[in-house]
């Protein structure tokens, strides 16, 4: 590692530290030339998963557009900034223990679906109503009748397509202090 201020490539390591819950290792390092410390980080270097969306484009995934959407279906409700990430975050471990380099734009509206359900009913319909493209109130309905006839004991059962959600788990939320109005 060269030296960021004498630009030597001689340096010892003085201290080794992980950061991020073991995903990054921090070093402190001092070069034997001039004596100054600095500080390197060592990370696991992912691939970029991409995106294949319904007319077959491309894309990257972007977490910032899911997170976009999830608080537009999200807002002005008691859903924290803690569940809408632990719900990001189980989509994301989702993917990448069953997808390598591309996932369908399919699988994550579904998961997402899956989890907003389990999370905040209206919440769920919101999204659902964006995803599945309704055009009027007929087409929601309907959408929403199926839903309905489908489920056993909760509102809002999905039926998973099985070829894109192999296993089908339960996410724990945060807690948060709901208040209904009457």
């Amino acid at each position: 590692m060269r030296c960021p201020f004498c630009h030597q490539d001689n340096d010892k390591v003085v201290d080794t530290r992980t950061s991020d819950d073991g995903f990054v290792v921090r070093r402190r390092r001092a070069c034997c030339a001039c004596g100054k410390r600095f500080t390197t980080y060592e990370r696991v270097e992912t691939t970029q998963v991409r995106v294949i969306k319904r007319n077959g484009q491309r894309v990257p995934y972007d977490r910032e557009k899911l997170r976009q959407g999830l608080e537009k279906a999200c807002w002005k409700r008691q859903i924290s900034d803690a569940q809408i990430s632990t719900l990001i975050a189980q989509v994301e471990s989702d993917i990448d223990s069953m997808f390598e380099t591309e996932v369908e734009s399919q699988f994550i509206g579904e998961r997402v679906m899956q989890y907003l359900g389990e999370l905040d009913q209206v919440a769920f319909v919101r999204f659902a109503s964006v995803y599945r493209q309704f055009q009027d109130a007929s087409d929601f309905a309907k959408d929403l009748g199926e839903m309905l006839e489908d489920s056993d004991d909760t509102l809002f059962t999905l039926k998973p397509l099985p070829h894109l959600i192999p296993h089908l788990k339960k996410l724990r939320f945060p807690k948060t202090n709901k208040k209904r109005i009457p």
